[in-house]
């Protein structure tokens, strides 16, 4: 009975003493580990007790803890079966002493800030069946004694720096079910065709470990696998035939490899499967018809491959989709009605192939959609009018194509919107009545469309917007001060439309805008002062409007610009002889100006670009080592550029 007593005061005494070498917070949230009678040990957070009061369980997973491993003595808990100290902030090496633990069936670590190796004598705790290390920070490598765990189920060294080769070794822990070795990027080599061996394997994750060479046809031997992920890695060749026999499968995931061949038909051999992810890989050949057997897919992700052919018709049997995504192939063909079918499709990414024909009117049925990508195709006639009808469109991205016709009507009032490209299509109609107030809009791109109408001040009632694109329209009227509410706008493009009156001062309120450009209108007036007070300013491109008056110093010394085009207006005086450093790209050609070309031009060791010709100024271009060729004298109206050289 003293011997036990002893034992138990023993284990209390390593805890309480272990718990003292925590920070004081730490210390804090075990305040009920303390020392009174021996028996209250069975009473402190996170320990379990059996019959005769010893410890068997310790449990502190996400307590927040901050320590050490090295101040407990793992030779006071014979005991223990369980060691949980999961998700705390635990630093340092695993000591070596953790081999004490012989009877340790649970052990797990993750989620903590260890370091080092894993010690050899982990590698001795035969009893263990749990084994979680996974996101440590560990290195080292796996080593060959890991054999002797034979009763290993679970084994998880997930989100390490595991070094060196997967041992061949690992395929005789029979009694895996759980394999996880993913985000490893240290690690090296192929995948070892032992795993094969692994019949009780029901999860495998070898994702992002720097694993190379083919995919071994002994994983079709995994029976049981219901999921496999394999992505991330530099894995090449053809996916093996034996890998579709796994109809157990849920989740497949290989993207993100080099994998060439193509798709068999017997992909319709995995009807459990709920993702299907090859994406960024070599694939070519066509999608199956058989892929409309996988009717409990949630995911289909086939992005950036090769195939080529039609969208299947089957497709439309994937009901319960949430997300398709066959963007950036050689797809052609036109988009099947049948799409129409997948109202639950929340994500449809068909960009960057080379589908033609009108979208089928059945695409209106897509009401969950929040995210319809369409860019880079040659798709023609409308877009589907009610693709907002639900309010939960927030991605349209339908730019170079060739649609027509309106804008859709569910897009005025489509207030979840965060992003519009529609540029570089043949869309028409008023862009004032078209568009209405967008509160969570970043980004829209309307340019290259046949829109007429006026800038609406409503653009300055979307208090997110930092990207307003509206070039190579027919707009006309003038630019509305309101769009100064418009406070994070960093880009502002209405270049090449019919806009008239003047630059409103007001945008120099605009302190986030890196980007005006608004060349090629009817614009005139004085270049206002206020564009000087725009520090973040790097792009002004104000040319072939009718603006007047002299270039405002403040402007030409705006530290961080990098382009200023001011070429055909009807700008006089003389060039401001302070100028910011940064710039790269200056054109005032075709201008009124006068006076001496100041000398400061050759103290700019970024400009790359300067056209000063069709002027009256005089003097001679400042040349500095980098200038590769000077022609002439700009009152003469040459075409006088500099262009920086390479210097050898």
């Amino acid at each position: 009975m003293n011997e036990t007593t002893d034992s138990i005061e023993s284990e209390a005494n390593a805890l309480l003493k272990w718990k003292s070498s925590f920070d004081t917070k730490s210390q804090v949230l075990l305040s009920s580990w303390k020392s009174t009678t021996t028996t209250s040990v069975c009473k402190w957070e996170g320990i379990l007790c059996d019959k005769s009061k010893s410890v068997y369980s310790l449990s502190l997973t996400n307590y927040g803890l901050k320590g050490t491993l090295h101040t407990l003595s793992f030779s006071s808990l014979p005991n223990l079966l369980s060691l949980d100290i999961s998700n705390n902030s635990f630093y340092g090496t695993i000591p070596p002493q953790i081999g004490n633990l012989s009877r340790l069936n649970h052990m797990n670590m993750s989620y903590n800030f260890l370091n080092g190796s894993i010690p050899q004598e982990m590698w001795t705790l035969r009893s263990l069946y749990d084994l979680d290390l996974a996101r440590c920070n560990l290195s080292g490598s796996i080593p060959i004694s890991i054999v002797n765990l034979a009763n290993l189920s679970h084994l998880d060294f997930g989100n390490n720096y595991l070094e060196g080769y997967i041992p061949i070794e690992i395929g005789k822990l029979s009694n895996l079910v759980y394999l996880g070795i993913a985000h490893n990027p240290t690690l090296k080599g192929s995948i070892p065709k032992e795993i094969g061996m692994l019949r009780k394997l029901e999860f495998l994750d070898l994702s992002e470990s720097g694993l190379y060479g083919t995919i071994p046809s002994e994983i079709g031997n995994l029976t049981k696998l219901n999921f496999l992920y394999l992505f991330g890695n530099l894995l090449s060749g053809s996916i093996p035939s034996s890998i579709w026999n796994l109809v157990n499968l849920f989740e497949l995931n290989f993207s993100i490899n080099k994998l060439s061949g193509s798709i068999p038909s017997y992909v319709g051999n995995l009807v459990n499967l709920t993702i299907l992810a090859l994406s960024e890989n070599h694939l070519s050949g066509p999608i199956p018809p058989t892929i409309g057997n996988l009717t409990q897919l949630n995911v289909l992700y086939l992005v950036t491959n090769n195939f080529s052919g039609s969208i299947p018709t089957s497709v439309g049997n994937l009901v319960n989709l949430y997300l398709l995504s066959l963007g950036e192939n050689n797809l052609s063909g036109s988009v099947p009605s049948t799409i129409g079918n997948l109202i639950q499709l929340n994500d449809l990414q068909l960009f960057g192939n080379k589908l033609s024909g009108s979208l089928p009117h059945e695409m209106n049925n897509l009401t969950n959609l929040s995210n319809l990508q369409l860019s880079d195709n040659n798709l023609i006639g409308p877009l589907p009018p009610q693709i907002c009808s639900s309010g939960y469109l927030e991605t349209l991205s339908a730019d170079n194509n060739k649609f027509s016709g309106p804008i859709p009507t569910s897009l005025k009032n489509c207030s979840s919107v965060t992003r519009i490209r529609l540029d570089e299509n043949q869309i028409e109609g008023n862009i004032t009545e078209d568009f209405g107030v967008y509160p969570n809009l970043d980004y829209i791109d309307l340019s290259s469309n046949r829109f007429y109408g006026q800038v609406s001040p409503n653009w300055g009632k979307c208090p997110k917007l930092t990207r307003l694109i509206i070039r190579n329209n027919n707009l006309s009227g003038g630019i509305p001060i309101e769009l100064v509410n418009a406070t994070k706008l960093g880009a502002l493009h209405l270049s090449s439309n019919q806009l008239t009156g003047k630059l409103p001062k007001e945008l120099g309120n605009l302190k986030s805008l890196v980007e005006l450009r608004i060349s090629n209108n009817h614009l005139s007036g004085n270049i206002p002062t206020e564009i000087g007070s725009l520090q973040n300013l790097q792009h002004l491109d104000l040319a072939g409007n009718e603006f007047s008056g002299t270039i405002p110093e403040k402007v030409m010394a705006l530290p961080n610009l990098l382009e200023l085009n001011l070429s055909n207006n009807k700008i006089e005086g003389s060039i401001p002889s302070n100028i910011g450093q940064s710039l790269a790209f200056l054109d005032l050609s075709y201008n009124s100006l006068s006076g001496t070309i100041p000398t400061m031009l050759g103290d700019l060791k970024h400009l790359e670009m300067l056209n000063v010709s069709h002027n009256d100024l005089s003097g001679t271009i400042p040349s500095k080592a980098y200038v590769v060729m000077l022609l002439a004298c700009c009152f003469a109206q040459p075409i006088a550029v500099i262009r920086r050289a390479a210097m050898s």
